[in-house]
């Protein structure tokens, strides 16, 4: 037998086939723990789209006109929506959880702790780690003082694993299969984020998206 480096052809019809197959898993997966999901745009080429005729966007942004009034856990709908296009998930944020956003310098030590963190972590391609935490408090004040650190919270969202960006894929380090699905306690969460500020340099070096239409700006 003779051994070779070449990779496999894979017909783009395939890979596009099985991308498809991956996200509507997992945003199935996501809507069957109550997690509301949408549809969010696809990589064509180096921009994002989203079969709405016209839409001017590049970034990453929703597929749909209204993210609140379309996100939901319904298995029909969830699986309709990636039955054509390789729609990166979205996940929304304020009802079942919040999202507490950080650049790795602050991310990874948090979760470095692990059992202290006790719920799921995702981390971007771009090194933005996204904490999942029980919703409704607001950020303290050494952590609104960063305008690296971001709080999704009501009208937000998030693009979930397997997503894919520009710079690559958003995965889990800490699964929500791995914390049973339970939440922590944000205050717990800020605590641990706070002590990696104390430790990190004091100019932020990513801007602050403060909403989701800064975000697809």
């Amino acid at each position: 037998m003779q051994w070779t480096n070449r990779q496999p052809f894979v017909p783009p019809s395939l890979l596009d086939r099985l991308d498809r197959t991956r996200l509507r898993r997992a945003a199935q997966t996501y809507a069957g723990h109550g997690w509301a999901v949408a549809p969010g745009a696809f990589l064509d080429g180096s921009r994002f789209a989203c079969g709405r005729p016209g839409c001017p966007i590049t970034g990453n942004h929703p597929a749909v006109d209204s993210l609140a009034e379309s996100a939901t856990t319904d298995p029909g709908r969830v699986a309709g929506w990636w039955r054509r296009r390789p729609h990166n998930v979205l996940l929304t944020t304020g009802d079942a959880f919040d999202v507490l956003e950080v650049p790795a310098v602050l991310g990874r030590p948090a979760a470095d702790l692990g059992a202290g963190v006790a719920g799921p972590v995702a981390v971007t391609a771009a090194g933005r780690w996204m904490f999942l935490v029980r919703p409704g408090c607001p950020l303290r004040a050494e952590l609104d003082l960063r305008l690296d650190v971001v709080r999704h919270g009501l009208n937000s969202w998030i693009p979930a694993p397997p997503s894919r960006t520009i710079e690559g894929p958003v995965r889990w380090v800490i699964t929500p299969t791995q914390v049973d699905w339970t939440l922590p306690d944000p205050e717990r969460v800020q605590e641990m984020l706070a002590r990696s500020v104390r430790r990190a340099p004091r100019t932020p070096i990513v801007p602050r998206q403060l909403s989701t239409a800064r975000r697809a700006a």
